[in-house]
């Protein structure tokens, strides 16, 4: 955290790290953000700062280890932080959801929405989209294209899912 990049994203006395290194496979990007939001958000509770984080650093080698078909998909910086970070703009619940069914949408789907809304995406683009299928148990997500958009989307469903509540709905294939 000592780059030009990480001047740009604002990092000061960064001095530790959680390196999101996985199985390198189809699905890698959207567990690192699903799971790792997870232990992102238990850090907030135990008062420690947080802040994802994919291109504002200095990938310097041996600073972690990645093993034999794994790859290093971004880090979080973790530490106590000048500030608790400012809320940023979010996206009208329209814009991110949508209804395959004629009936109106169900309260649960509603309240997975807007949880999704405060997640954390990269320079706060929020490209994913939840869509009720027209059963209304069924959720299909998917996002857009852009850096680390596959990222957000496995962040944006685990918050989803903290907002809807797990027994309300499935996820679509």
């Amino acid at each position: 955290f000592k780059s030009f990049l990480a001047r740009y994203g604002k990092f000061r006395n960064v001095a530790n790290y959680i390196a999101m290194v996985g199985p390198n496979d189809g699905d890698l990007q959207q567990r690192i953000g699903y799971w790792g939001e997870r232990v992102v958000l238990l850090a907030q509770t135990l008062g420690l700062n947080t802040c994802w984080v994919g291109l504002s650093y200095k990938k310097t080698p041996n600073a972690f280890v990645i093993g034999d078909g794994e790859k290093l998909v971004c880090v979080v910086a973790i530490g106590k932080g000048m500030t608790n970070g400012v809320p940023s703009p979010c996206k009208p619940a329209s814009r991110v959801s949508a209804n395959l069914s004629s009936k109106p949408l169900p309260e649960w789907f509603n309240s997975g929405v807007e949880a999704a809304l405060l997640c954390p995406t990269a320079i706060n683009q929020q490209k994913f989209k939840f869509t009720l299928l027209p059963d209304r148990h069924t959720v299909a997500a998917s996002t857009g294209l852009g850096f680390y958009s596959k990222v957000d989307l496995g962040i944006a469903k685990y918050h989803f899912e903290a907002g809807a509540g797990v027994d309300n709905f499935n996820w679509a294939e």
